[in-house]
């Protein structure tokens, strides 16, 4: 399969997908995204739950019940979600490779 096809991703998937290395429900990932991001992504919940079900469409996250709480949806990274998360992490990393030197003058 072809990952560089999920690449490159939204800030706001970036930030989802990372939020569920771990299991979260819907208002955890929020907390979390707005947590990692400094404040700078604020999700509502309905760009929230439209990206998870792209992601669970796109097999990149799975929903799991835990405890019982069937009340609130879980959701984690599948194998192949965590995959395409490194893979953009590793392009952002290049880009910033190649743009440090550029941007401050170093050889």
């Amino acid at each position: 399969m072809n990952l560089n096809k999920f690449l490159p991703m939204t800030e706001t998937t970036y930030y989802i997908m990372l939020s569920l290395l771990v299991p979260l429900h819907g208002y955890g990932i929020m907390q979390q995204v707005r947590e990692l991001s400094r404040g700078n992504v604020e999700l509502a919940p309905g760009t929230l739950y439209g990206a998870l079900e792209n992601l669970k469409k796109q097999k990149l996250i799975v929903p799991v019940s835990e405890d019982g709480e069937s009340r609130r949806k879980t959701y984690l990274l599948t194998d192949l979600g965590r995959e395409v998360l490194t893979l953009e992490y590793e392009r952002m990393q290049s880009l910033i490779s190649v743009s440090t030197p550029i941007l401050y003058g170093e050889k």
